[in-house]
Formats: structure tokens, sequence, C-alpha cells
């Protein structure tokens, strides 16, 4: 694969020893060429157990340093051309009882590397959100949303600079440090009940993989201000856990439902009403452009509704005049989780 974003230039991952900045890093030296490749990190031990994987590679640097600090932030982006943004506080419950930290890391953080990319003319920047930024109802979704806010505002702010700003937005990401499948499998090796907030939770899922992959199609296809969002498949959380316990030859019944936490949503959107109006649908993504010129827009197809959920007895039903997207079959969840090799 080519991708001029990052053959050949150098690139930062910020949150580069993280499940996902990990995973980008692996997949970057894998399919391309980096002139260098800059990890940014406050996780001093990861950094650590990272020189020692990466320690026959020559054109790699790893930087012990938090972007709450601008300074820091402005040394550590001298001469790149492209910046993936992943570093981020994402676990809703803690975010919830340390508002103030949500805010200095996801936030400020974010205007900090958005300030250093016009300082130092970064050529891309994609920021890493999620979609519980659609629609926030915790301090974490607010927190991503201002960012991916930040991140469009920067294009119209950054005047003359030919600095590229876009974001891309994941579902929840499989298997990935602090989600439900490592939370079960230790439970399961525990031989505890699989703990579930609530009975008919919905989610929309993704591999590391897939959510590598929409974050190299945004840096190549990026020409400012749009939001990325890779079309995902949803399911009930119930569903995702007895198939595990299928997998695993165990009772369907050995489950423990604990509510719904603070700040957590019963259905997940990955666009809002809104945002539907103006979204742009490609073979494999949705986009929300924010300028009027991008690329071949008349191949593009503009979307009309999107799939919402809201209570009604109990069960997930459309909102009326939206098409219900069809949740995965537990065969279905069971091919997936084979094949990111849960066995």
């Amino acid at each position: 694969m080519n991708n001029n974003k990052i053959d050949n230039k150098v690139v930062m991952v910020t949150g580069g020893v993280g499940s996902i900045g990990s995973v980008l890093t692996e997949m970057i030296f894998k399919h391309y060429k980096p002139k260098q490749l800059r990890i940014l990190d406050n996780n001093e031990c990861g950094l650590f157990n990272s020189i020692r994987k990466y320690e026959n590679y020559q054109n790699i640097r790893f930087l012990l340093g938090d972007i709450r600090d601008s300074n820091r932030v402005k040394w550590a982006l001298r001469g790149v051309d492209t910046v993936f943004h992943a570093a981020a506080l994402k676990h809703v419950a803690l975010n919830e009882y340390s508002p103030f930290e949500s805010v200095k890391t996801n936030v400020l953080g974010t205007q900090n590397l958005l300030e250093a990319s016009l300082v130092n003319k970064v050529d891309t920047f994609i920021n890493i959100s999620t979609d519980k930024a659609a629609n926030p109802t915790s301090t974490m979704g607010a927190s991503k949303l201002l960012a991916e806010r930040l991140t469009v505002g920067a294009n119209y702010f950054k005047g003359n600079s030919k600095t590229v700003f876009a974001s891309v937005r994941f579902g929840n990401v499989l298997n990935s440090s602090g989600s439900v499948l490592p939370i079960w499998l230790d439970q399961l090796e525990k031989g505890e009940p699989l703990t579930i907030t609530e009975k008919n939770m919905v989610r929309y899922f993704m591999t590391t993989e897939e959510a590598v992959e929409l974050i190299f199609k945004a840096a190549d296809l990026a020409k400012g201000g749009e939001i990325f969002i890779l079309k995902m498949p949803a399911l009930k959380i119930t569903d995702l856990a007895e198939t595990l316990l299928e997998i695993f030859n165990r009772p369907k019944t050995q489950v423990k439902f604990i509510g719904k936490r603070s700040g957590e949503k019963l259905y997940e959107k990955i666009v809002t009403r809104t945002e539907s109006q103006q979204a742009l649908e490609l073979k494999d993504m949705y986009v929300i452009p924010a300028l009027i010129d991008f690329p071949n827009i008349n191949d593009h197809v503009v979307i009309k509704s999107f799939d919402y959920y809201k209570k009604i007895g109990g069960k997930p039903v459309p909102e009326k005049g939206i098409k219900p997207k069809k949740l995965m079959t537990k065969k279905e969840i069971k091919n997936l989780l084979l094949k990111i090799g849960v066995k």
C-alpha cells in the first residue's frame, strides 16, 4: 500500500503505547516506510517495553511526555509531517468521577497539539474520537466532542497555514485495553460470572485493525474539517456475552447484571440526526464534511437516515422514520470473536 501522508514522512503517534497507538505503530511499519516514527506517551513502562520491542529499528524515536504540557508538545512536533492523535482518557466511569482530568487531557491536550501543529507547520493532523461524542451523555463523551469541534475549528482558525485537520470516530474497539472482552476473559479464567450493565444494551463494534485502517484512509482522503466514521456492525451486549460463554463451553446463565454506570448510554449512536443531514456515504465509511469542495463529492450519496435505538417496552426499536440496523447474529459474533483469536 502507498500513503503519501506516511511514506518518507516524519510521523508522530500520541498515546503510541496504548491499545490503538501500539497497533497503529505496528501497521505503519508493516505497510509503509516512514522517514521517522515518533511515539509520544506518558506511560514510562509502556515506552520502555516498546523500546525493547523495536530495538532493531533505526527510524523510531520514543518520547516521554504528556500532551497536557504545551511546551513538551511543541518540541516533540518539530519537523513532523503527520500526527495521529490517539492519546486520551477514555473510560466513561473514571472520567465521570474525575471530570477536570478529562478536560485537561482530552480537551486542553488536544488544543496543545493543534496549536503545536500550526507552529511546526505539520501537514496532516488526524484526531481519534469516539461514538460517545455523538449526543454525549458522559463527561468523556462531551470532552471528545469538544476535541472534535476543536479539530474542525482549527481549519478555520489556521488562516493561510497548510495544515489539514480531521477526525475519525470509532465505535467500541474489540479487545482493546479496558474494553469488555478483556474483563470477561479475566472473569472466565477466575470462574466468575460475566458482568453486564444492562440486558438490552446495544453497541457498535470494530476490530483494532479496522480502526487503524480507518485512520490511514482518513489521512489519505482528508481535505480539512471532516469526520470519518467506519461502517460498523451493531450487536447486543448480552448476545456477545452468551456467545463467549458458548465458545468456552460455559452455561449461558453465568451472567450477572450490575446496572448501567454513570454517564453510560443504553443505545449508542455513531452519527447524530443533525449530522446525518449533511453526511456522505463511501463504500466502507461515512464522512461528515466541513468543506464544500470535498473530493469527488458528486460520486457520493448523501445519507438520509442513520440507525438509532430507543427504549420501548425494554426492547431496542427504531425511532420513527429511521430504518433499523440489523443486529449481528450470534453466529456472526462467534465468527468475529474467532477471527480476533478468542478461543
